[in-house]
């Protein structure tokens, strides 16, 4: 079936910016950085290094991954390594150079198209491609020990969950792969993915033996791990409009799993918190956002679509705060560090704001290059990438 996609609004803005047409295209530019902002937390950029080429224009997202104080991060042009989280040294990295594009021309360019990020789990470490790969590596010096073909391209992170790899493509199929081998065990497919549909897959959630996902028509899934039956959907948006741009309802955030509640949302639809168990609806309140969300304490914090970052009580979805300084700069998705949220916009800020009423408290630039990828906490420190493979480590201290 022939497919449309759109890349989401900061992969469109990342090619405007560069040329100051935000105006000239009717997109609303940036909300401009107050220049009298003063900082309440300081901020220590502890290392810094740099991925491949990160993932250019490609749309993608590539995020690092943190597994026992290694961290694993990939690019798109088939740079793939693994550094010290605390100290960024390079424990290895590898170029890797095997397969042309859908298998075509030069046998000796890159396998690029690494895409999404790497998952590890124990030795293995899982990353797929935008040319349909998905390689299975050693994580101790990445030698390749097996590669599967899937017929369109993986543009998330794999997740790892016992014998099986469980992968997504983006033509709406979910692939149960074996550990071992790379071999398929099993595929879901969903059979309706719309012809029009935002660029991007949500990360999938594997946990107690069942799969979540949201789906490019607006819904939450939940299949089972052994097999890839569907156990139950529920709708996070109606798919209603008057163009087919209006009607656009990817789910493409990932879900967030707290005790027995998930927490999903959709662009164009609603934000809700369902029974993990049951998939019986517990609450639901309008909010569109392309981005994950993510839970600490008794809130949930979100980035809607036009770059407002919410704060919603859990159990009951009821707004706790707004911030609408970062407006139109086309944030990440958030993350929590300690007492504070944490977003990278468009023009390569870092900016970090209290978990306690969205009041801005700091801000570093990494680069002049829009940032995509959700940070990544992990201890004391947030590591965040942008779209040319600059990858930094952030430490926060008292002002």
């Amino acid at each position: 079936m022939k497919r449309f996609w759109l890349i989401v609004v900061t992969g469109s803005l990342v090619a405007l910016g560069g040329c100051h047409s935000f105006k000239k295209e009717n997109i609303q530019p940036p909300t401009p950085l107050a220049k009298d902002f003063k900082p309440t937390v300081h901020v220590a950029q502890v290392w810094k290094t740099r991925v491949g080429h990160g993932a250019g224009m490609s749309g993608v997202r590539m995020q690092p991954t943190i597994v026992d104080g290694v961290l694993y991060a990939a690019s798109t042009d088939g740079a793939i390594g693994a550094y010290d989280a605390n100290t960024g040294k390079t424990l290895w990295e590898k170029k890797t150079r095997t397969h042309g594009w859908f298998g075509l021309g030069d046998k000796k360019r890159p396998d690029a198209f690494y895409s999404g990020g790497p998952a590890v789990a124990g030795d293995l470490l899982v990353i797929g491609t935008l040319d349909g790969h998905v390689y299975g590596l050693s994580a101790k010096d990445g030698s390749q020990r097996w590669v599967a073909t899937l017929p369109s391209e993986v543009i998330d992170s794999p997740a790892v969950a016992g014998a099986l790899v469980i992968v997504r493509t983006q033509d709406g199929r979910v692939y149960g792969l074996d550990t071992g081998t790379g071999d398929r065990r099993w595929v879901n497919d969903q059979g309706n993915v719309p012809l029009l549909s935002l660029r991007g897959n949500g990360p999938l959630l594997v946990t107690n033996g069942v799969v979540f996902f949201g789906s490019d028509d607006g819904k939450l899934i939940a299949l089972r791990e052994d097999n890839g039956d569907k156990l139950w959907e529920q709708h996070l948006a109606s798919g209603e409009g008057r163009t087919d741009i209006e009607r656009m309802n990817d789910a493409d955030g990932g879900v967030v799993l707290d005790g027995s509640t998930l927490y999903a949302s959709a662009y164009h639809g609603n934000l809700s918190a369902v029974d993990g168990p049951s998939g019986r609806p517990l609450w639901s309140r309008p909010f569109s956002t392309y981005t994950s969300l993510v839970v600490n304490g008794n809130a949930l914090y979100g980035v809607n679509t036009d770059s407002q970052v919410w704060a919603f009580d859990k159990s009951s979805g009821a707004d706790m705060w707004k911030n609408d300084n970062l407006k139109y700069r086309w944030l990440t998705a958030p993350a929590v560090q300690g007492d504070y949220v944490v977003v990278g916009d468009i023009e390569g800020y870092v900016h970090w704001l209290q978990t306690g009423d969205g009041a801005l408290a700091a801000r570093e630039r990494l680069s002049k290059k829009a940032i995509r990828a959700q940070p990544v906490v992990a201890g004391d420190l947030v590591y965040v990438e942008d779209i040319q493979g600059h990858l930094v480590a952030y430490r926060l201290g008292a002002k």
